[in-house]
C-alpha cells in the first residue's frame, strides 16, 4: 500500500506526534513561554537592510525594528505614524513635518529630524517614488531637532502617498549615521526605533533570529487601524525559526513547537483545516502576483523577440497547478496592474492563450537568432512553490529546444546572485521568479516590477523610453478616469516590449495555532504587534 504525504501528516495529527522533527529543534523549542511566539517565516534572513534589498523576509524584519513617518490604515489611506503633525503651504510647494514625542532609538538616543532627512535621501536613491521626490525637491532639511521641511520645485500631490508607500521600498527611518551610507551599501546595525528590538546575542544565522519587545516604545494614542494607529506589542519575544522543509515546519506547528507558519504547503491545506488546533487565515486578501524576470542585458533576452516568446510559451494554468493546487487560491492574471486594483485592464492581452502557444514561442526564438545559449534559471529550493515552478519552466523551455539549466540555491542565494548583471559564464543569470503584492501594482511609480529604466532599475533591467515617458505622467494625472486611460496606454506598450511575464495571482493563507490571535490583515509584510497567545 502506498501512503501519501497527506495521509502521513493526518496520521501524525491523530497520533499527536511530530513528523521528522530534528532533535535539535525539539530541544530548542520545548521551553516555549506563554508570551513568546515562535514563527517559521518565508525564507532565511540573510540581508537586513530594507533599502538595499526588496526581499520579503527583509521587509518583515524591517517592519519589526524600524518605524515609518506615515502608515496606511485598513482602507490604505496614509496616516501619520512617527509624524505628530504636518502642514503644507498654500502654493503646495512647502511641507513641514514635526515628529511626535517620545521617539527614541533602541540604543537610547532620541530620534531627530536629521535622522529623517538622511533616511528620506537614502530611500530616494533606491525607490521609484523616492527618486521622483528627489527630482521634484528643491530642498529637504531639518528646521530643529523635531522638525524638518521638504521644499518642492513644483507641486507634487502624491507626496504623502509616496512617503506612505507600501510598494517597492518602504520609507523606514534609520539613524543618521546608518542612513548616511549609499543605498548600494548594506546597513547591518539593526538598530531602529520600532516596537521590537533585534536581539544580537541570540542571533543564529541560518537557524533562528530573536526579537524582543521594545519596552521604551510609545505607541500612538489612536486605535489600531490596519498598519496605522497604536502599535501595541502584547508579547515579550518573537523567535523566527528557519525550518526549510515545509513538512517539518507543519509538523512543528501541529505539536505546538511553533505558533505560526507563513507559507504552509498548499497540498496540505485540508489537513490543516481538519486539525482542531490550527487555522488558515488570509492576511492579504489580494494576494501576490508571481513574476518571471528575464535578464534583458544578456542573451537571449536582450532581444525583444525572445521575451515575446516567453509571453506566448507559458501556460499560467499549468504553473498555478504546481504553485497553488487549490483553484480557489490561484487565478490567472494578464494585466500588469494586477487583478484587484482600480487600473486592471485588458489592453493588448491578445497573446494570452489557455495552454500557451509553444509553436509561436519556437518561431519567435528563431526570429531572435537564438543559437543554443545557456538559459540559467535561479531555483530557490527552500521556497517550494517557486522551486516547483522553476522546474516546470526549465522543462517547458527544453521542449521547444532551449538550453535551460537550473541553478539551485536557497532564496538568500537567489537574492545575492540576481544582482549580477553579467553573462551566465561570469556568474550571471537568465531568469528568476519572484512575487509582488497584487495591491502594490496600483502604484507604478513605486512598484519595482513596473519600471523600465534599464540598468538603473530593478533586477532584469528592461528598458523602454516610450513606456517610461508614460509612467512619468502618473504623478501629475489628476482624475481616476485619466489614470485608468494612462494605465491602458502603459500596458499596451509593456506587452509589446515585454518587461516581464506574469505567471498568475496566488492568494496564500498563513497557518497558525488557534491560540495565536490578533494578527493584522494587511497586504505586504506581516505586522507582529497586536498578536497575542491565549
Amino acid at each position: 500500500m502506498t501512503i501519501s504525504r497527506r495521509d502521513l501528516v493526518k496520521a501524525g495529527v491523530a497520533a499527536g506526534t511530530a513528523l521528522s522533527i530534528p532533535s535539535v529543534l525539539r530541544a530548542q523549542t520545548a521551553p516555549t513561554a506563554a508570551r513568546t511566539v515562535r514563527m517559521a517565516m518565508d525564507g532565511d534572513l540573510s540581508v537586513f537592510d530594507p533599502i538595499f534589498t526588496t526581499a520579503t523576509i527583509t521587509a518583515n524584519h524591517a517592519l519589526m525594528i524600524y518605524d515609518t513617518l506615515f502608515a496606511r490604515d485598513s482602507k490604505l489611506t496614509p496616516q501619520p505614524q512617527m509624524v505628530g503633525k504636518w502642514g503644507v503651504s498654500d502654493d503646495k510647494k512647502n511641507y513641514t513635518f514635526e515628529l511626535r514625542d517620545s521617539l527614541s532609538w533602541h540604543d537610547g538616543t532620541p530620534v531627530t529630524a536629521a535622522d529623517c532627512v538622511t533616511s528620506i535621501r537614502r530611500w530616494g536613491q533606491a525607490d521609484g517614488g523616492g527618486r521622483l521626490l528627489m527630482e521634484r525637491a528643491r530642498d529637504i532639511s531639518k528646521k530643529d531637532d523635531k522638525t524638518f521641511t521638504i521644499t518642492l520645485k513644483e507641486p507634487l500631490g502624491l507626496l504623502i502617498d509616496l512617503m506612505a508607500t507600501m510598494s517597492g521600498r518602504r520609507l523606514y527611518v534609520m539613524r543618521e549615521k546608518d542612513a548616511g551610507r549609499p543605498a548600494t551599501e548594506q546597513v547591518t546595525a539593526n538598530i531602529g526605533s520600532g516596537p521590537f528590538k533585534f536581539n544580537d546575542a541570540l542571533a543564529r544565522p541560518g537557524s533562528s533570529f530573536t526579537y524582543d519587545r521594545n519596552e521604551k516604545y510609545v505607541p500612538r494614542q489612536e486605535p489600531l487601524d490596519g498598519g496605522a494607529g497604536g502599535k501595541v506589542v502584547k508579547i515579550d519575544r518573537v523567535i523566527w525559526d528557519n525550518i526549510a522543509d515545509q513538512q517539518t515546519a507543519l509538523a512543528a506547528l501541529q505539536t505546538g513547537e511553533i505558533d505560526f507558519l507563513q507559507v504552509p504547503p498548499p497540498d496540505l491545506y485540508s489537513a490543516i483545516e481538519s486539525d482542531p488546533n490550527l487555522a488558515l487565515q488570509l492576511l492579504d486578501k489580494a494576494g501576490d502576483d508571481t513574476v518571471l524576470r528575464m535578464n534583458c542585458l544578456q542573451k537571449p533576452f536582450d532581444n525583444v523577440k525572445a521575451r515575446q516568446a516567453m509571453l506566448h510559451l507559458l501556460d499560467q494554468e499549468a504553473f498555478l497547478r504546481v504553485m497553488a493546487p487549490d483553484p480557489k487560491y490561484g487565478h490567472t492574471v494578464t494585466s500588469i496592474f494586477g487583478n484587484s486594483t482600480l487600473y486592471s485592464n485588458d489592453e493588448n492581452t491578445g497573446w494570452y492563450k489557455r495552454g500557451g502557444d509553444p509553436e509561436k514561442a519556437r518561431q519567435l526564438f528563431r526570429e531572435a537568432g537564438y543559437a543554443g545559449e545557456k538559459v540559467v534559471i535561479l531555483q530557490p529550493t527552500n521556497l517550494p512553490a517557486f522551486s516547483n515552478a522553476s522546474q516546470l519552466l526549465a522543462a517547458t523551455l527544453r521542449k521547444i529546444g532551449v538550453n535551460a539549466e537550473l541553478a539551485p540555491s536557497d532564496w538568500g542565494g537567489v537574492i545575492k546572485r540576481r544582482a549580477n548583471k553579467g553573462p551566465v559564464e561570469n556568474g550571471g543569470w537568465s531568469i528568476f521568479l519572484t512575487s509582488t503584492t497584487d495591491h502594490s501594482l496600483s502604484d507604478p511609480i513605486a512598484a519595482l516590477p513596473l519600471s523600465a529604466n534599464g540598468d538603473t532599475g530593478w533586477y532584469g533591467w528592461p528598458k523602454n523610453d516610450e513606456y517610461e515617458a508614460l509612467r512619468a505622467k502618473w504623478a501629475d494625472v489628476e482624475t481616476l478616469e485619466q489614470r485608468k486611460a494612462l494605465a491602458r496606454e502603459m500596458q499596451r506598450v509593456w506587452w509589446d516590449f515585454v518587461g516581464d511575464v506574469r505567471l498568475g495571482q496566488i492568494v496564500s493563507p498563513i497557518a497558525r495555532r488557534k491560540t495565536l490571535t490578533g494578527l493584522i490583515e494587511m497586504p505586504g509584510p506581516v505586522a507582529m504587534w497586536n498578536m497575542q497567545k491565549a
